[in-house]
């Protein structure tokens, strides 16, 4: 995923943007860099891994070296940034968050009207670089930036350093991420998270629309291009990827949790599924606050029967092996014995992708005494993987659990009944649930409605993209 900070004062903002992309940390983990601008040393720019150290550890030491009035901050997963460009369009610092499915088109067309990229390891192309050469054949930013979202088959929300201290930001195409600014005395912000410039002093100024361009300056916020009429947020962003106190369209991602969980709760009562367990308790971290909506709803305890251990291990998502991944996550977990055993226990996690983490965790749960382990998932069953923000890191489609279960339940035919698979109340819908039970040891499994999450967000559901879970753009 990835998430951006940036700063126009009348003051030196680096310091602010240390903080403010240090804030974002939970959306990336691969790499980090900053970009400043000051008429001393004009365009400066630091990148280094955070795969083993975080943000904080390894930016400490630019307070000192970097300055500036005008900054730049981003958290990555894949490509490092900002890079720094030099063309007709002057020299400026340059990151984006999303991701570009059609490179391999794009390089060619590029490439052969005469231009050439620096490959990375394995061949592979800088996104951001590619993103700057599209840019940088219109003669202005705000039409190049239009003429390469218009091009991207995916996702791209832009920050831009001019060479004259100016911040050029631009929401995405159809707005399946946020961007807001944020107000002080001294200069405004720009920011994938409102919490992040909230603690710096900062006052909300505006939303991004989809598709909105503006530039920032330490006095104004000037609009370059109006937003397009379509949104389409990303609806994952509520249900796991957001950070508790952030707020995107005007909802908060806690709030919307709690809703979420208290909307299951209700349906396993109609449904007459709530079978009857000890305590609710919520796969950490993000499980969490949609197991509390659940509880509260419901009735029954809330209790944390595992503890994840977080002061030397690091996020369970960090490395990018898969095998290595499970390994930490399995690491971290510290039973609470009093709380599993022979204890029936209904867990609620954010999502269920590939399954391989959770079994662990279920058999960890049995090893440690449970008497039974149900789940809920917060969200629907995951049917494609996400062309626009990665978020699921799978490789194929068959990687995710409910696509790999239809195919042994029907085979590629199967595929046609998607929409009843998703479905809990219909014949395949409980058939696919019985057999993800089996894999995962589970005593009982239901699934968030599609129309459950929707409510709880709380959108009109022509502004939200669904499309891991119905593929619809």
């Amino acid at each position: 995923m990835g998430g951006f900070f940036g700063a126009v004062s009348k003051h030196d903002a680096v310091e602010d943007v240390f903080f403010g992309t240090d804030y974002h940390s939970h959306l990336g983990t691969r790499r980090a860099g900053m970009a400043a601008w000051d008429r001393k040393n004009g365009l400066q720019r630091d990148i280094h891994s955070i795969e083993n150290s975080p943000f904080r550890t390894r930016f400490e030491h630019v307070k000192e070296e970097m300055k500036g009035c005008s900054a730049i901050g981003i958290i990555s997963d894949y490509d490092p940034q900002p890079l720094l460009i030099r063309s007709k369009l002057g020299a400026y610092a340059i990151c984006m968050i999303g991701i570009i499915n059609n490179t391999k088109e794009l390089i060619e067309n590029y490439i052969s009207s005469g231009g050439h990229f620096s490959a990375q390891t394995g061949g592979n192309i800088n996104s951001t670089e590619l993103l700057a050469a599209l840019i940088s054949q219109k003669e202005g930013f705000v039409e190049g930036i239009s003429f390469a979202q218009s091009l991207i088959d995916g996702t791209a929300s832009i920050l831009i350093l001019t060479d004259d201290g100016r911040i050029i930001a631009a929401r995405d195409f159809k707005g399946r991420l946020p961007i807001l600014v944020g107000r002080r005395e001294d200069g405004y912000c720009i920011s994938f998270e409102n919490f992040a410039y909230q603690k710096l002093g900062y006052e909300d100024e505006k939303e991004l629309g989809p598709g909105e361009i503006i530039c920032i300056t330490a006095n104004e916020v000037k609009q370059l291009k109006a937003p397009e009429k379509e949104m389409r947020i990303c609806s994952f962003l509520w249900s796991y990827y957001g950070y508790p106190t952030s707020r995107y369209e005007g909802v908060n991602v806690e709030v919307m949790r709690y809703r979420n969980g208290a909307i299951m709760a209700e349906n396993d009562e109609l449904l007459k599924n709530n079978t009857e367990v000890d305590y609710v308790g919520g796969m950490p971290d993000s499980g969490t606050p949609h197991a509390i909506g659940y509880s509260n709803k419901s009735g029954i305890p809330f209790a944390r029967a595992f503890i994840k251990y977080t002061p030397s291990w690091s996020r369970s998502f960090m490395p990018t092996v898969q095998n290595k991944r499970d390994k930490i996550a399995k690491m971290k977990q510290i039973p609470v014995i009093e709380l599993i055993e022979n204890k029936r226990l209904l867990f609620v996690d954010d999502s269920i992708v590939r399954g391989t983490q959770l079994r662990e965790t279920v058999e960890f749960l049995y090893n440690n005494g449970a008497k039974e382990v149900h789940m809920r998932s917060a969200c629907p069953p995951i049917m494609y993987g996400c062309k626009y923000l990665n978020f699921s890191r799978a490789t194929s489609d068959m990687e995710l659990i409910a696509r790999r279960v239809i195919m042994e339940l029907e085979g590629e035919d199967g595929f046609k009944y998607i929409d009843e698979y998703s479905d809990g109340k219909t014949e395949r819908g409980k058939n696919l649930r019985k057999r993800i039970c089996e894999k995962l040891h589970l005593a009982s499994l239901e699934f968030q409605s599609l129309e459950g999450v929707e409510k709880a967000i709380g959108l009109p559901t022509c502004k939200l993209c669904t499309y891991c879970w119905n593929g619809k753009e």
